[in-house]
C-alpha cells in the first residue's frame, strides 16, 4: 500500500507545481478578471500540502501496518481530489454550486489527519 500513497503523493505534487505555475502565468489574467485567483491558490496549496501528507503516509506504511493508516491515505487522496477539484471547477466554469462540494473534500482531509494521529498514537 505504501507504493500507492507514494505514487499518489508524487502525482499530486507534480500537479501542484504544474498548476501553480500555470496559475501564476497562463491563467493569472483570467483568474484575476473573475476574482478567483485566491480560490485557485487555495486549491493548489491544499493539493500540495496533501501531496506531502501522502508521501509521509507512504513512508510510514513501512513501519505502521494499521488499517487506520491506509484509511488515512485514502482520505487524503479522495479529500484532495474533491476539495481541490471543486475549487478548480469554480475557477474555470464560474459555477458556484461546486463550492457546496468542497466541504466534503475538506472533511475527508481532516479525517485523514485524525486517522494519521490515531495510528501513531496507538502504535
Amino acid at each position: 500500500m505504501n507504493k500507492l500513497f507514494l505514487l499518489a503523493g508524487s502525482v499530486l505534487g507534480m500537479l501542484g507545481v504544474g498548476l501553480g505555475a500555470f496559475g501564476a502565468h497562463a491563467f493569472k489574467a483570467m483568474l484575476e478578471s473573475t476574482g478567483r485567483l485566491d480560490t485557485y491558490e487555495t486549491g493548489i496549496k491544499y493539493m500540495f500540502y496533501h501531496a506531502l501528507a501522502l508521501v509521509l503516509v507512504g513512508i510510514l506504511a513501512k513501519d505502521f501496518t494499521a488499517k487506520t493508516l491506509t484509511y488515512s491515505g485514502y482520505s487524503f487522496i479522495f479529500g484532495t481530489i474533491i476539495f481541490t477539484g471543486s475549487l478548480l471547477l469554480i475557477c474555470f466554469t464560474g459555477i458556484k454550486i461546486f463550492g457546496e462540494v468542497a466541504p466534503i473534500g475538506g472533511t475527508l482531509m481532516l479525517v485523514g489527519w485524525a486517522l494519521l494521529f490515531y495510528t501513531v498514537l496507538k502504535a
